[in-house]
């Protein structure tokens, strides 16, 4: 049976990726000596909050994701970052992978909302690995299961996650609404003769002692 041991190396923004994208680096030894003529690998990537510490500033970001700090004890729980499928070419010995990590910039999924957070340090991330080996024994094709007991704790430094963001979306970020929200948006920036919805946004933070609250816009501005 074939003895895999799974390394962390660091990892990397991909400035020309199609969306927004990291490279994690990685290394696969096989201790036993035998050779892995493929891997079909899956890799689950989850986000663990509190193997870190956080600013003030950090922990307003975040409070919509975990509440008050003083609750954090019972709120601090795993997030989903995503699941990556990847084929590793035949190896004997170790082999470094490259394992492509695409990711969306949508400010309502929790995983994004938590990055964003970040001022700087380190992401603290957990991959579990679980997929299939194929090995040659006698002339015969063996087929193993990679043990769920592999995984990894790592850190992937949160300026990568924003230089990845940044070579797509530089100095920008996603919201989105309901098409309702967007019409009346719309009229408020007509109205007004804002050139931009940045600018549409800022006049409604300058203003926004004149509203009734989230539900709508007072009737100065209708």
């Amino acid at each position: 049976m074939a003895e895999l041991v799974f390394d962390w190396l660091g990892a990397r923004a991909e400035r020309y990726s199609a969306v927004p994208s990291l490279t994690l680096c990685l290394r696969i030894s096989e201790t036993s000596g035998q050779h892995v003529d493929a891997i079909a690998l899956r890799c689950q990537i989850r986000i663990e909050p509190h193997r870190r510490r956080y600013s003030e500033a950090e922990a307003q970001r975040l409070h919509d994701l975990f509440g008050d700090p003083s609750r954090w004890a019972d709120t601090l729980k795993p997030l989903q970052f995503t699941t990556v499928p990847v084929m590793v070419p035949g190896f004997t010995g170790s082999t470094e992978l490259d394992l492509p990590v695409p990711f969306t910039y949508d400010l309502q999924i929790s995983s994004t909302r938590y990055f964003a957070s970040l001022d700087d340090g380190e992401v603290p991330l957990l991959l579990l690995f679980s997929g299939t080996v194929f090995t040659v024994a006698d002339g015969r094709l063996r087929v193993e299961q990679v043990p769920w007991s592999k995984e990894i704790s790592c850190g992937l430094p949160a300026k990568v996650w924003r230089e990845a963001v940044d070579a797509h979306f530089p100095d920008s970020a996603w919201v989105t609404m309901s098409r309702d929200t967007l019409d009346e948006l719309m009229r408020f920036k007509t109205r007004h003769a804002l050139p931009t919805w940045d600018a549409t946004l800022r006049a409604l933070l300058t203003h926004a002692d004149r509203y009734d609250g989230p539900a709508g816009v007072s009737g100065d501005d209708r």
